[in-house]
């Protein structure tokens, strides 16, 4: 039997996104946000959803423009580090030697040592309550070529992206491949259900 936890923020897991941006005077700022993931094929999009707060969300307001960084096991000190400072108070890329890349197609920045990069034009803002959901379109996805395979698309285990359990606010690598997605659970396929007859 299943016990009662409450109306709790658990899901498991969640992404750890490096969210780049240009505060008004045109310092870059990074920081770590693990409520966010891909919400729309067609246009592609990703949302965020930060506190107004943060420093991040004037920046995203006003630059209608944001990055999204994959953060990855090799640099989990500083993914974790730009989610405790704030870009209020320093600069974090220098904090963390980490290099800011400015974008070509949209107006924000990204960190060179995170292997994936989502460049996102603002397309909607959602108000929710204590934050805020930054629908961004997709511009265009950039990645090391190390982390490619042989199709030519980001391989997962040569990303080895954070991810984050939110009960325990712990940080978690993945693991090698279990199944084919559409494909694993057709053993249940029922005449009429998959299209056939």
């Amino acid at each position: 039997m299943k016990k009662s936890l409450g109306a709790k923020t658990l899901l498991f897991p969640t992404p750890v996104l490096m969210v780049g941006t240009y505060d008004q005077a045109g310092k870059p700022n990074v920081m770590n946000a693990a409520w966010g993931g891909i919400c729309c094929s067609q246009p592609p999009c990703v949302a965020v959803s930060l506190r107004k707060a943060t420093y991040s969300y004037a920046a995203i307001v006003e630059r209608k423009a944001f990055t999204v960084g994959i953060a990855c096991e090799a640099r989990m000190r500083e993914a974790d580090y730009v989610g405790i400072a704030s870009g209020r108070d320093g600069d974090k890329f220098a904090a963390t030697g980490l290099t800011p890349v400015r974008s070509e197609l949209v107006d924000a920045p990204y960190a060179a040592e995170f292997p994936v990069v989502l460049e996102c034009r603002l397309l909607h803002t959602f108000e929710i309550g204590l934050h805020t959901q930054f629908i961004g379109e997709i511009i265009d996805v950039k990645a090391d070529d190390a982390v490619l395979d042989h199709d030519g698309l980001p391989d997962i285990l040569k990303i080895q992206p954070l991810i984050f359990d939110t009960g325990h606010r712990g940080y978690h690598g993945v693991g090698p491949i279990l199944g084919k997605a559409f494909s694993v659970g057709k053993h249940y396929t029922v005449a009429g259900i998959d299209g056939s007859s």
